[in-house]
């Protein structure tokens, strides 16, 4: 009998299993079943989760086309660029022993509508950069520039989370300064990554560990 054949377990009606023969044991198994299904339904959620935030954060810009085509860019543009790190240090001032924690896309709110870009966390500041430079006018002459804003950690009161009045599903996140000034975010991709990450960054700067 050659190797192959050798290694098979072969059974016959009626006959016992050998001592080679894994047992079966049904409430193992089932158990082994539902942690299967379990995991598939959180990913099936999470996908689920992924989706609407999506679809929300599209929705935010006045045109859903040219937020999606934006995404797009600021993607190609962050590989260009090597990354979020180095986006990051490129866009704004820091210091050799600054660190960035995590970055959120999502849109600022302004007086002339949102503005899509990314808020990035860091060891030592939370800094919003615009994914598109602006316009504005100075005399005749009409310039552009990244709408930029940065609160310094020592200088971060407070963070809250708020949602709409008119649809609880659009959810908000407040930041308010020392200096009582307040900046509002929405349309995040990862509202919930985002609130914990600014939760813990509030908490550290104010001397308390999670």
């Amino acid at each position: 009998m050659d190797s192959q054949n050798s290694d098979r377990v072969n059974y016959s009606p009626g006959a016992e299993p050998t001592q080679n023969t894994p047992s079966f044991n049904l409430k193992d198994n089932m158990t082994s079943f539902k942690d299967v299904l379990g995991r598939w339904g959180k990913k099936i959620e999470e996908a689920k989760d992924v989706a609407v935030n999506t679809w929300k954060h599209l929705k935010t810009s006045p045109s859903m086309a040219d937020a999606a085509l934006g995404r797009i860019a600021h993607g190609t543009k962050v590989i260009a660029e090597g990354g979020y790190e180095k986006l990051f240090n490129r866009t704004f001032e820091t210091v050799e022993e600054e660190i960035l924690v995590n970055s959120f896309a999502c849109y600022l709110s302004t007086s002339a509508g949102p503005v899509m870009g990314v808020l990035f966390v860091s060891t030592l500041k939370l800094a919003f950069c615009s994914d598109d430079p602006y316009s504005y006018q100075v005399g005749d002459i009409t310039e552009w520039s990244y709408y930029k804003v940065v609160v310094p950690l020592h200088k971060l009161k407070s963070v809250n989370t708020s949602m709409s009045t008119i649809n609880p599903t659009e959810k908000y996140i407040q930041i308010i300064s020392k200096d009582d000034h307040e900046f509002w975010y929405l349309g995040f991709l990862n509202y919930n990554g985002a609130m914990e990450c600014l939760r813990v960054a509030l908490l550290a700067t104010n001397g308390q560990y999670v």
